[in-house]
């Protein structure tokens, strides 16, 4: 038998790798008679020959927690200086409730930022601090107090409210900037990677802390991250950036499941990679991929149409790849190969092994199982099998 022998696949019961992804509860972005929050109309921004937004249009809409996700350099930074007024766009123009705030100045918007920095001055208190921005509008002083109260409610920090910032930790003086950026009820806040000085337990247990703060108050949050997790944790909507334009908009589960291109795919998550060659399509609109000589066709999902003879790439994520010592029957896209490196991450490992084309494929598995009961070592010979659907064909 070669090492590459094919099986015939054979239909499986529904599972997680066919399971249609529905849409959230929330979604104004699915529904036509929604009216967007914020829209960008063909917005570009350069900054001499470097242009750092090109041709931008996108809509966010009330109560969304929207993340800007990519690289350094990307322009998701730009693009919030521009939603601040820190920045003017050389073309295009940006509507918030439907009026262009484009010529509006920083501080008559009706817009707040959150910097990383948090910016709290280190002279007043808690409550000082909070109170600071009330004090300088037009809200009688005789509220200033209950809002305040109300705001150190919020973010849980009633106790604190009469602490300098030194003398309270990093979580919670991160909870004072966001009580502060708050405070004056803004239809957006901006929040530039508000989690980056936190450590990483903490900085998860803080994300669901933001989830929590911006359902309650039903402000529009629009978040500037590079961390793929936190993204993937906070949003309604996910827009992953390249070189000034937006890739892909979507939820983060389809973000992560149905990426529309190897950019997006790569970027988001661990994935496995395997360029070759459309071939055969099938009745259910998959399509089989020729990568090796000798090696059978992997099946997969394109997520456009694919003609025959096609350069593409087959993508499939780590999770949905399973391992056996044993030779699968009736699986579709089968493989062998030897393990020739283990990840242990605790409740999961990731195996790494190389097929007999030179190929290294990366598999998980979660470890129910006492170390000394574990299944798979370095240089086992090893089965790699994946479903028909657990996988997807990409041609940009």
């Amino acid at each position: 038998m070669s090492e590459f022998e094919a099986h015939a696949p054979v239909e499986a019961p529904p599972s997680e790798d066919t399971a249609p992804i529905g849409p959230p509860a929330f979604a104004p972005w699915n529904d036509p008679d929604q009216k967007p929050l914020i829209q960008f109309r063909n917005v570009t921004k350069r900054f001499g020959d470097f242009t750092a937004i090109d041709k931008l249009t996108i809509d966010i809409y009330a109560k969304e927690f929207f993340a800007l996700l990519g690289p350094s350099g990307c322009g998701k930074t730009t693009l919030m200086r521009m939603l601040a007024g820190f920045e003017t766009p050389t073309e295009g123009d940006i509507l918030l409730d439907g009026k262009n705030i484009v010529p509006v100045p920083p501080n008559k918007r009706p817009v707040n930022m959150m910097f990383q920095s948090y910016a709290l001055f280190p002279h007043l208190t808690v409550a000082q601090n909070i109170a600071f921005g009330l004090e300088r509008s037009n809200m009688p002083k005789d509220k200033v107090a209950a809002r305040v109260d109300e705001m150190l409610k919020l973010v849980q920090l009633q106790k604190f409210g009469g602490r300098k910032p030194h003398q309270i930790s990093g979580g919670q003086r991160q909870r004072v900037a966001l009580a502060r950026s708050l405070a004056k009820a803004p239809k957006l806040l901006l929040l530039d990677e508000p989690l980056g000085a936190l450590d990483k337990k903490l900085r998860g247990e803080t994300q669901f802390e933001l989830m929590e703060i911006q359902e309650k108050t039903g402000t529009t949050f629009v978040i500037v991250t590079h961390d793929q997790e936190e993204a993937m944790t906070v949003a309604s909507r996910i827009a992953v950036m390249d070189h000034g334009r937006m890739v892909q908009v979507d939820t983060p589960d389809r973000i992560y499941e149905l990426p529309n291109s190897v950019y997006v795919a790569d970027f988001i998550g661990d994935v496995n990679l395997i360029e070759g060659n459309a071939a055969s399509h099938h009745k259910d609109g998959k399509v089989e991929i020729h990568w090796a000589e000798g090696a059978p066709p992997i099946v997969g999902t394109p997520m456009v149409p694919v003609a025959n003879g096609t350069r593409c790439t087959f993508g499939i994520r780590p999770e949905k790849v399973h391992i056996t010592k044993k030779l699968p029957e009736g699986k579709a896209n089968i493989v062998r190969g030897k393990i020739v490196d283990i990840a242990y991450l605790g409740n999961i490992s990731t195996y790494h092994v190389a097929l007999p084309t030179g190929e290294i494929i990366k598999a998980q598995a979660s470890n129910n199982r006492r170390i000394e009961r574990r299944r798979f070592t370095w240089d086992d010979e090893v089965w790699l099998w994946w479903s028909e659907t657990a996988g997807v064909v990409l041609t940009g």
